[in-house]
């Protein structure tokens, strides 16, 4: 039996830098420097945006009150942190990062923190570092002002499950025509495009939002906090044994989007644009997509 401690933890999430990564690459300042210059390229922008965000970080540690727990993570380990169900969650970094770091949560309360305002929209990562103090004590209260968005649901027919804030991709890995069967309601066909995108309103001002850009039939497109996903599918292409009407929908939460794949190898799927943590989807597999029971709750300010 596990006992969870009664004493607030702060859980930082942050990433490795482009400046961290090319010294990985490289192995030394010097060699980063001079590989970036034979491209007509220099380390100091970069090596700025580094010192901005670890700034921000011990920043964000020293303002943890004293008494509370503390725990530090980058986002290559977030599959083997196990979150306590009252933690609080301070994501430094880009607004992806949050998207990253959604899935393994159970809605406890995320704080975005924006360390560089000149690179980062700061949609999902609103906050500014001089607000954390009151915000833990708001938090504290039970009292802070929370955005509960919505959250994308995958679910195969062996039991394997993948969420996603802004997305998911259904179709081949190599970028071949996919081929499978799709259903919704009381309508299906057997379809060969180049994927399907499932959105939350979260992800439709990204990806979903430069497809529906370009389709003769607009779709409301939900907001983040909807409980409704909206689906397109990518240039699908008829044929005798294939169609193309059901091409696009909204997803009202209590529905699924249905899809068994017939490809006969490559098929996948992944959220949030992290190809790597897919799962295959190949012949015979079936899939329900769905609005999940989670919620990120995002902090949203004071």
């Amino acid at each position: 039996m596990v006992v969870l401690s009664s004493v607030p933890r702060v859980v930082v999430v942050t990433r490795s830098t482009d400046y961290e990564n090319l010294l990985v690459q490289h192995a030394t300042r010097s060699q980063a420097i001079f590989f970036l210059k034979s491209r007509g390229q220099s380390l100091e922008e970069i090596e700025t945006q580094h010192l901005k965000l670890k700034e921000a970080v011990r920043v964000t540690m020293s303002i943890i009150p004293s008494s509370w727990r503390r725990a530090y993570v980058e986002r290559e380990m977030l599959n083997r942190f196990l979150f306590e169900p009252l933690d609080y969650i301070v994501v430094v970094g880009q607004d992806g990062l949050v998207a990253n770091v959604a899935k393994y949560l159970d809605e406890q309360l995320v704080f975005g923190i924006n360390p560089n305002s000149d690179c980062f929209d700061g949609v999902l990562v609103p906050l500014s570092i001089e607000w954390l103090p009151d915000l833990f004590d708001l938090a504290a209260k039970k009292t802070c002002q929370v955005q509960k968005r919505t959250i994308v649901k995958a679910e195969m027919d062996d039991g394997q499950i993948l969420m996603a804030l802004n997305e998911l991709f259904v179709g081949h890995r190599g970028h071949q025509s996919a081929r499978y069967k799709i259903s919704m309601k009381n309508k299906e066909e057997n379809q060969s495009s180049s994927g399907i995108i499932i959105s939350t309103g979260t992800g439709c001002t990204g990806w979903a939002s430069s497809i529906s850009q370009g389709r003769v039939r607009k779709l409301k497109l939900p907001r983040p906090e909807d409980n409704k996903l909206v689906f397109f599918v990518r240039e699908a292409f008829s044929s005798v044994s294939t169609s193309s009407a059901l091409v696009q929908g909204i997803i009202p939460r209590g529905e699924e989007l249905e899809v068994r794949s017939e490809m006969n190898n490559g098929g996948v799927v992944f959220g949030d644009g992290i190809e790597s943590d897919y799962i295959p989807f190949d012949w015979g597999k079936k899939l329900k997509v769905s609005v999940s029971c989670k919620k990120l709750n995002l902090v949203s300010g004071i």
